[in-house]
């Protein structure tokens, strides 16, 4: 594809529009076009059969459709989930998930081309980041998964390869555009953007009039403990990540979940529930317990269940809301945390 090309698909609706005027074409065209490219989901201006033949092979000189290439599906005998490997343009690969739930389907997407995150405890961070993904790269994992099962995704949580919010524009066009009453329309209530707590990034989506629901990735009680698995921690201390949850909740109305993901022996204890606790007490907070998923790169083992239990429950006698996540995907090293910069 060419890189003087237009990249059509990450184009939000304003944009589109604006596009469109300075071909000539009249206002209905940005429904039309803005409907093809992601409600019908279609991979090439040929598709749009309601646009003259003229038009399409204009938009096809100045734009590009940019797609994945769907490479391997692996599927789960324990309970259904798919991984995807997916082959973007310039010959790199990320790695994509779907869910199924009795409410739907989730999918799990990827927000960058590998991870510098450096958290010890996940496999995405090997090899560090490659680049950014385009706001089309995001989209055409949802729009390729619901092609290959053949159903709707009615959730997306961006917790795959990458940090989110250091891919931020492209993330928060991937939202809007996603939510659009043109496209899926995905309510954006439904949709989760996962962090490690970048502090300028959380205050700044505060401000976006967005629905979505942020999820911090905490996995300690303390600064200690916290700067030991990641190394993000040693820029922006707890309390001050809270503080921008804080913001975020206040801006949006919207309850914050803290993923905790439970290391045997390393943050699981009794006493780390307790200062867990303290440090949430009074905050309208959701944590999500997910014991450690193995991977060949670290050597932690998961908590065993009944920690997990009474952690649970340490939480909840203080007022604290806690579910443990259901663990899917394992088997195919699909579950958090597992997924890679690699061809399997």
């Amino acid at each position: 594809m060419s890189s003087q090309k237009i990249d059509i698909k990450s184009l939000e609706y304003e944009a589109l529009e604006a596009l469109l005027k300075d071909l000539g074409q009249p206002a209905f065209r940005c429904k039309q076009v803005f409907s093809w490219l992601h409600e019908k989901c279609v991979d090439s201006f040929e598709e749009m059969t309601n646009l003259s033949k003229d038009f399409r092979n204009e938009l096809d000189e100045k734009c590009e459709i940019r797609g994945l290439t769907k490479r391997k599906v692996l599927t789960s005998e324990i309970d259904g989930t798919k991984k995807y490997l997916f082959e973007l343009f310039d010959g790199n690969v990320i790695e994509s998930v779907m869910m199924p739930y009795k409410h739907g389907n989730s999918v799990c997407v990827s927000s960058q081309v590998g991870c510098n995150m450096g958290c010890s405890f996940c496999a995405s961070t090997i090899d560090g980041c490659v680049r950014d993904l385009t706001a089309s790269e995001i989209l055409s994992q949802v729009y390729e998964i619901q092609k290959d099962i053949g159903e709707r995704v009615s959730n997306i949580v961006i917790m795959g390869m990458g940090e989110p919010l250091i891919n931020y524009d492209n993330v928060v066009r991937f939202v809007r555009i996603i939510s659009h009453e043109n496209a899926l329309h995905i309510s954006q209530r439904n949709i989760t953007i996962s962090t490690c707590g970048i502090i300028p990034a959380i205050i700044k989506l505060s401000g976006e009039r967005l629905k979505v629901t942020l999820a911090l990735s905490l996995h300690a009680p303390n600064d200690r403990i916290r700067r030991k698995i990641m190394p993000v921690a040693k820029k922006y201390a707890i309390e001050d990540v809270l503080s921008a949850c804080d913001t975020y909740f206040e801006e949006t109305g919207r309850r914050v979940t803290f993923e905790y993901c439970l290391i045997d022996q390393v943050n699981d204890r009794e006493e780390h529930a307790k200062e867990l606790a303290g440090l949430l007490k009074g905050r309208n907070a959701h944590v999500n317990l997910i014991p450690v998923n193995p991977t060949p790169e670290n050597n932690y083992g998961a908590a065993k269940e009944k920690d997990i239990m009474a952690f649970q429950k340490i939480l909840e006698k203080e007022g604290i809301t806690a579910t443990r996540r259901r663990e899917m995907g394992r088997d195919i090293s699909g579950a958090c945390g597992q997924l890679v910069r690699r061809k399997f």
